[in-house]
């Protein structure tokens, strides 16, 4: 069950956790949780472009995007709004209590649906697809990750993302 404080999201630092290793099965094929809304910034869109070297005017250049863009300005990166998921996935409680660490393990599909706008608001949802024994002694999921734009019908991004984890020092991949 989900502990809700109002206007508040939980945090991995508050021990939140949707469920556990044991349960997690009660959990499978079920919505984990959704996070707080998150505004997007054109600094944050900046930095993101300084630490990829991808300067593309679309992403930096608030007032040609205004000219030539079908938005009204500047677009998030598809690639900054996939790398929202991790800091997303603590907020929801998606490790397992227990795991001693998780590994991010890959993407089986990443669809971007729409362009997030610089100054809009994004958020995330997670549903839990499987959650399987792993060879290495883990357990790989499978998560149904959706970043919705606030106010728009067609999410930002789908992702099939692949966790692995670890508990009680069981190894690794």
């Amino acid at each position: 069950m989900r502990r809700e404080q109002p206007g508040r999201a939980h945090t991995m630092s508050e021990n939140f956790c949707a469920f556990t290793f044991d349960n997690v099965h009660e959990f499978v094929g079920r919505e984990i949780g959704v996070t707080a809304w998150h505004p997007v910034t054109q600094e944050q869109v900046d930095r993101f472009a300084d630490v990829t070297r991808d300067h593309d005017w679309m992403h930096v250049d608030p007032e040609r995007a205004r000219r030539e863009l079908p938005y009204g300005g500047t677009i998030s990166f598809g690639f900054y709004t996939l790398s929202l998921l991790t800091a997303f996935s603590h907020e929801v409680g998606l490790w397992p209590d227990g795991a001693d660490y998780g590994l991010n393990y890959g993407l089986n599909r990443v669809r971007w649906m729409a362009p997030v706008p610089v100054g809009g608001r994004i958020r995330g949802r997670f549903a839990l697809e499987a959650f399987d024994p792993h060879p290495s002694g883990g357990f790989l999921s499978t998560t149904r990750a959706t970043v919705e734009i606030e106010g728009e019908d067609k999410p930002a991004m789908v992702a099939e993302w692949l966790g692995l984890f670890m508990r009680n020092g069981t190894g690794g991949p």
